[in-house]
């Protein structure tokens, strides 16, 4: 950005994509790193918090940053691809200055930070947060009521301190377009003070979206600082095989005080996922697929397919049973492929047009087992049915992929090498 330039909001610079000068896409910005000084002094950017299509964080100083404008950053020079690790002198800015409560100087008043913005110094190459937008009013989440306005980063004091129960509203806002994976690595990056914090204020549903995608250790800590009773909420929003997995790292004591706490249908599908083996198709199935009488149409199996909250995998196959449709179910009797669906007129019913030629998997069956049904007939979702031949549920490939990669696959950055830790500044 040429000097003089307009300055710039850091909420508008989440997500922005990160080029590199021959015009190719290296990543996003996910985070602002600046360094607060004494006195009255703006804080000084030192770069920002680049997520490669890896996953990996680097750090990208400000020297390389040639331009800020029209919705990207563009970058000179080569970038360092060790990862980024925040020193005790950082702070980051939307994962630790938004959302906090600090006091105008001139009146003391408390008021919310929302926004700070940056700028380029005449004839210089530092960055500094120059202004702060903040809301006047009692703080709360999702408080949208107040003045808001924007002063001088000299006119605010209380950044320097630890905050106790900061919020989470305007951090959460700069990543509501994110899917629950990047979001859940956007989480597992910030402090456990914040990533308590912004836990708290996600609903149900989406926390346990986010929880799905996030490491154990991370898992843990989130449940285990919510509420008894929002917890089982959550569990319950969760798919019943995460929940059990889940639920099979906690102490015994807390397991069965959280499965009386969660509706009793939900508990029951819980339980019954975890009386199998972790490592098998019963321990890996949803009990939630899309499950169909022989006589619903075509146009019946469309709609549920439709469904929002059904999976990519999910969504790919209904499967034919005989009552009850609930699982377990009655005698099932096949699969309906979702091109099959598309290629029938809707008044078909679903039980003339059943692929019933491939063997079901068994809920004993081991991870190799499964791994070579997926590769060896291309399905991307299989039928788990007990020897009484009813459907116990469904095995997705991302749980049989989850399940065949490295415990701590979710905190590793894929085609990189590790170089060392810490970054430049």
């Amino acid at each position: 950005m040429a000097a003089g330039a307009p300055r710039v909001f850091v909420s508008h610079l989440s997500g922005t994509a990160v080029f590199d000068p021959n015009g190719d896409q290296v990543g996003r910005v996910r985070d602002v790193v600046a360094m607060l000084r004494v006195g009255k002094r703006p804080p000084r950017l030192l770069g920002l918090v680049v997520e490669l299509s890896t996953r990996r964080r680097i750090f990208l100083p400000m020297t390389r940053v040639t331009g800020i404008e029209s919705g990207q950053v563009i970058t000179t020079g080569v970038l360092n691809v060790r990862r980024f690790e925040q020193r005790p002198t950082e702070r980051l800015v939307l994962g630790e200055m938004l959302d906090r409560r600090v006091r105008l100087v001139d009146s003391g008043e408390e008021v919310t930070v929302l926004d700070v913005s940056v700028q380029q110094l005449p004839a210089r190459r530092d960055w500094e947060i120059d202004r702060v937008f903040v809301r006047k009013g009692k703080g709360g989440t999702f408080r949208r009521k107040g003045e808001t306005l924007t002063v001088d980063w000299s006119a605010v004091d209380g950044f320097s301190l630890e905050e106790h129960g900061q919020g989470a509203e305007s951090l959460l806002a700069t990543f509501e377009q994110l899917r629950p994976a990047d979001l859940a690595n956007v989480l597992h990056h910030l402090s456990p003070k914040r990533r308590t914090e912004v836990a708290a204020a996600l609903d149900d549903d989406r926390l346990a979206d986010v929880l799905e995608e996030l490491p154990e250790d991370d898992q843990i800590e989130i449940l285990g600082k919510l509420a008894e009773e929002r917890a089982a909420d959550v569990l319950e929003a969760m798919d019943p095989d995460d929940a059990a997995d889940l639920l099979a790292e906690l102490p015994e004591e807390d397991k069965e005080r959280l499965l009386t706490l969660m509706q009793p249908d939900d508990a029951a599908d819980v339980r019954r996922l975890m009386a199998y083996e972790e490592r098998t198709a019963g321990g890996m199935m949803t009990t939630e697929p899309i499950v169909l009488r022989p006589d619903a149409t075509v146009a019946d199996a469309l709609a549920r397919v439709r469904q929002q909250d059904l999976s990519p995998a999910l969504a790919a196959q209904v499967y034919v049973c005989r009552p009850p449709d609930e699982t377990p179910t009655g005698k099932y009797l096949g699969t309906v492929h979702f091109q099959r669906l598309l290629r029938d007129p809707p008044y078909t019913l679903v039980g003339s047009i059943l692929d019933d030629d491939l063997q079901p998997l068994a809920p004993g069956a081991g991870l190799p087992a499964v791994a070579g049904f997926f590769a060896t007939y291309d399905m991307v979702a299989a039928p788990v049915v007990d020897e009484g031949g009813s459907l116990l549920g469904a095995v997705t490939v991302d749980d049989v992929l989850d399940h065949m990669l490295p415990g701590d696959w979710r905190e590793t950055e894929f085609h990189l090498e590790e170089e060392g830790a810490g970054h430049g500044g």
